[in-house]
């Protein structure tokens, strides 16, 4: 299993607690070196306060064999066109290290944070994704532009706009999901999925891989080489002590994403469709306090891996080993022990 993070490196998990803070623009290269020195396979960004394009051209000009990509850029806003751009100049910048992940977002947040109107997100995903192909196809192979769909007409490429072929032009798209819909989208014109935190292991595997092969199936696409890369949610710390206080924010994190309603299936696989309700009705009240408490040991353990440093790594392995190949973690770390712990971590996970 490969070893991902997200910078900034030790980023606690807030819960409901407290605002996320932003990340440091003016730290990401040297935090993108130490990921790097730690032995980490890649590095991630997720969009929520920077971008992630931004923060991976920083880290690809810092770095030399270190991974790197989105998890996720939302790729809605963006024209395939720009995505498209953005990709294409990060692959030529690290030689071939970048991934672009990308994620549908909910119907809420396109309509009213990105001012656009709503679509259904799998044939969208799917005419989105097979559009950059096409324009990286075009750029690489000088294969003419037209791309003619519900949503994008694209014809228009003069050789002013076109960078031009680059040395590592099969870029990676890995897709985020959590229903079966986008994971039959991921299986057609994919090369992985991201499945949210509240997707257990059991749900991938039972769940989310048939839609997998079920998309590979239709589009006569091989699997081979497609990755599941997972984003686990993990209560850890040095000692049981330092754990509890984990615990109690990460139950509050199962709290908020029960409450979301497009996590809902995640949820009812597991039987806990009447909870994800009554925590959407606390949500909408805005009981946030109230809601960690219905989410009990059972439930935690089901959706969050918990333990101590020395515990945390087998206990992933144990977990996610059969159904996952890329694992997104990390502990924060203030002096050169946590330094040489999260060394000790990520070692002895890739023996395992």
């Amino acid at each position: 299993m490969k070893l991902e993070t997200l910078l900034p490196l030790g980023k606690v998990d807030p819960g409901l607690r407290q605002p996320e803070k932003a990340l440091e623009i003016a730290h990401v290269a040297r935090d993108a070196k130490l990921v790097e020195e730690l032995g980490y396979d890649a590095l991630m960004v997720e969009e929520t306060k920077v971008d992630p394009f931004i923060v991976m051209a920083l880290a690809a000009q810092a770095t030399t064999t270190l991974g790197l990509g989105t998890a996720v850029a939302i790729a809605f806003p963006r024209s395939p066109t720009v995505t498209a751009m953005s990709a294409w100049t990060l692959a030529k910048m690290s030689g071939g290290r970048f991934t672009l992940g990308l994620g549908t977002q909910v119907k809420g947040h396109i309509e009213r944070r990105y001012g656009m109107p709503w679509s259904p997100a799998g044939p969208w995903i799917r005419e989105y994704i097979k559009a950059v192909r096409a324009i990286w196809d075009t750029w690489q192979n000088d294969v003419p532009l037209d791309i003619k769909g519900e949503h994008y007409n694209i014809n228009l490429m003069v050789p002013l706009f076109n960078p031009g072929p680059i040395e590592h032009p099969n870029i990676p798209i890995h897709l985020a999901a959590v229903n079966t819909v986008l994971c039959q989208v991921a299986g057609e014109v994919a090369d992985g999925i991201r499945p949210h935190p509240v997707c257990s292991a059991e749900y991938i595997e039972k769940v989310m891989l048939p839609s997998v092969r079920e998309g590979a199936a239709k589009s006569g696409r091989s699997l081979d080489g497609f990755k599941v890369s997972i984003k686990p949610l993990i209560a850890t710390a040095a000692t049981q002590e330092e754990l509890q206080k984990k615990i109690r924010d990460v139950r509050a994190r199962v709290a908020f994403y029960a409450s979301t309603p497009a996590y809902a299936p995640a949820f009812e696989y597991h039987g806990l469709g009447d909870l994800a309700e009554r925590l959407k009705v606390l949500s909408k009240e805005q009981r946030w306090e109230e809601m960690p408490d219905f989410i009990d040991d059972d439930v935690l353990n089901l959706y969050a891996t918990v333990g101590t440093f020395d515990e945390i790594g087998t206990k992933l392995i144990n977990r996610y080993g059969k159904v996952a190949t890329n694992a997104e973690f990390s502990i924060p770390i203030a002096n050169e022990r946590d330094m040489e712990t999260m060394r000790d971590l990520v070692k002895r996970i890739h023996a395992i």
